[in-house]
C-alpha cells in the first residue's frame, strides 16, 4: 500500500465534485496506512445497461485510482435492486428488469471494465447474495431507520409529490436497500456519480444506524457527451463506447470542443492538465494538436499505442490534408442517364445524408468536397465514366458512376 498520505489525497481529489466529510478520508487512510489495512471501496452498478461509455469510465478511473493506492476495490453489481429500478434524476417509475434482462447485461461487465480495472484485485459481487435472504421483519427494521420526510428531501421525488405524479413504495426502498448494501460490505467509501448522491448519503446513515462508522462518499461529474450539453447517453447518440472502433473512437473525439476537452482531460486521462494548458498558452501546442493527443492517449487506453499511432496518422491524412481514408472502398453506381445531380448521388444513390433537403443544406454550407473540392452550388452535376471522392464531414464515399 501507498504510504504517503498527500499521494493519496491528491490522486483520490482529482476530477471529484464532493468528498463527504474531507477530514474523515483523511483519518481513514492515516489509519489504513498506519494498520497497512486497505479501506474498503464501493461503487455500485444496476445491470441497466450493458454497453459501458466513455460517461461510465470516469467512476471506474477513479475506482482504478484506489486500486493504485492499494485499497480493496469492490465493483458491486445490484443485480437484486435493479429488479427495482432507481428513479435518481428520472420523473417517473422505471419498469422493472426481468431477471434473464438483469443476467444478460451483467455477463457483459467484466471483460468491459477489464479494460480499466485491475481484475486481479477486484472484488466482483453481487447485492442479491444478501438482499435476496432478507427476511420481512429484517426488511421493516431497515424500513424504520428512515422517515418519509426525509425520503422526500431528495428533489425528483419531491417534484413528483407536488406533481401529484405516482411514487409506488418500492422507489422509497430502493436508497434504503443500496445503503444497507454499505453495511454488508463494510464499506468504508463509495463512490457514485453527483446524481446518486442523495443515495450515498443514505448509506452513511443507514450505517450508523447499524452501528458502523459511516462511509466516506465521494461524487464524481457526470461527462457531458459530443455535443457537449447532455449527458453522455446511447439513447442520445452522443456517447463514445469502449468497444467502439479505434477509427471511430479517435474521430468522435477530434469532434469535440476545446472547451470540453479539457474535461476529458482531467477524468479521463492522468495527464497533467495544467502543463498542457501552460503550452498552448505559451504559444507552444495549438489546442487543435493537444486534441489529437487526448485522442490518441484515450485510444491507446482501449486498443492500444501502435492503433492509437495509425488512427492519428489516418486522421492527418484524411482530414489535414483532405485526403481519403485507406479503408474507403470503390462502389460502383448504376445511373439511368449519363448525369445525374450531386444531391441524388447523396441521398438516394448512397444515403450519406438522410434527405435532399439535407443534401442542400450541407452544399450551401460548403460542407461537401468533391475530390477535394467544396462546391456551392446545389445542382452540381457528376457524369456517368468517371470516379468521384465525395466527403460529408466525417463521412466519406468513393464512387463510379455508370449507365445502368
Amino acid at each position: 500500500m501507498e504510504h504517503d498520505i498527500d499521494k493519496h489525497l491528491e490522486l483520490i481529489g482529482r476530477g471529484t465534485v464532493e468528498i463527504i466529510q474531507l477530514d474523515e478520508l483523511k483519518t481513514k487512510l492515516e489509519r489504513a496506512i498506519k494498520a497497512e489495512i486497505p479501506l474498503v471501496v464501493k461503487a455500485g452498478f444496476d445491470p441497466t445497461a450493458p454497453d459501458i461509455h466513455l460517461g461510465h469510465t470516469v467512476l471506474l478511473r477513479k475506482m482504478r485510482h484506489f486500486q493504485q493506492l492499494g485499497h480493496r476495490v469492490i465493483f458491486l453489481i445490484g443485480d437484486h435492486t435493479a429488479t427495482i429500478g432507481d428513479p435518481s434524476g428520472v420523473s417517473k417509475t422505471r419498469p422493472i428488469l426481468t431477471k434473464d434482462e438483469i443476467e444478460k447485461n451483467a455477463k457483459t461487465y467484466e471483460k468491459q471494465v477489464s479494460k480499466i480495472l485491475d481484475m486481479k484485485k477486484l472484488g466482483i459481487r453481487f447485492n442479491s447474495e444478501w438482499l435476496a435472504k432478507m427476511r420481512i421483519e429484517q426488511i421493516a427494521e431497515l424500513m424504520s431507520k428512515y422517515s418519509v420526510i426525509r425520503m422526500l428531501e431528495r428533489d425528483d421525488f419531491f417534484n413528483r409529490y407536488k406533481q401529484q405524479k405516482p411514487i409506488n413504495m418500492l422507489e422509497f426502498l430502493y436508497p434504503l436497500l443500496q445503503g444497507y448494501d454499505s453495511v454488508a460490505l463494510k464499506a468504508d467509501v463509495e463512490l457514485g456519480g453527483t446524481d446518486q448522491k442523495f443515495n450515498l448519503l443514505v448509506g452513511r446513515d443507514v450505517q450508523g444506524s447499524y452501528g458502523q462508522e459511516p462511509q466516506v462518499v465521494i461524487t464524481m461529474p457526470l461527462l457531458e457527451g459530443l455535443d457537449g450539453i447532455q449527458k453522455m447517453s446511447k439513447s442520445l447518440g452522443n456517447y463514445v463506447g469502449i468497444n467502439d472502433s479505434a477509427k471511430e473512437m479517435f474521430g468522435k473525439l477530434m469532434s469535440i470542443s476545446d472547451e470540453l476537452m479539457w474535461k476529458y482531460y482531467e477524468l479521463l486521462t492522468d495527464e497533467d492538465t495544467e502543463k498542457i494548458r501552460g503550452e498552448i498558452e505559451a504559444g507552444r501546442m495549438h489546442p487543435k494538436d493537444a486534441k489529437k493527443n487526448l485522442a490518441k492517449i484515450i485510444v491507446a487506453q482501449y486498443h492500444g499505442e501502435k492503433e492509437a499511432a495509425r488512427q492519428e496518422e489516418e486522421f492527418e491524412r484524411a482530414f489535414k490534408n483532405k485526403g481519403f481514408p485507406l479503408d474507403i472502398k470503390l462502389t460502383e453506381i448504376a445511373i439511368r442517364a449519363d448525369v445525374v445531380s450531386l444531391v441524388d448521388v447523396l441521398t438516394e444513390h448512397t444515403k450519406l445524408l438522410a434527405s435532399r433537403g439535407e443534401a442542400k443544406r450541407k452544399i450551401q454550407e460548403g460542407a461537401v468536397e468533391v475530390n477535394g473540392s467544396k462546391t456551392l452550388d446545389i445542382n452540381f452535376a457528376v457524369y456517368a465514366g468517371n470516379e468521384y471522392k465525395i466527403r460529408s464531414g466525417k463521412k466519406f464515399i468513393r464512387i463510379f458512376l455508370k449507365i445502368a
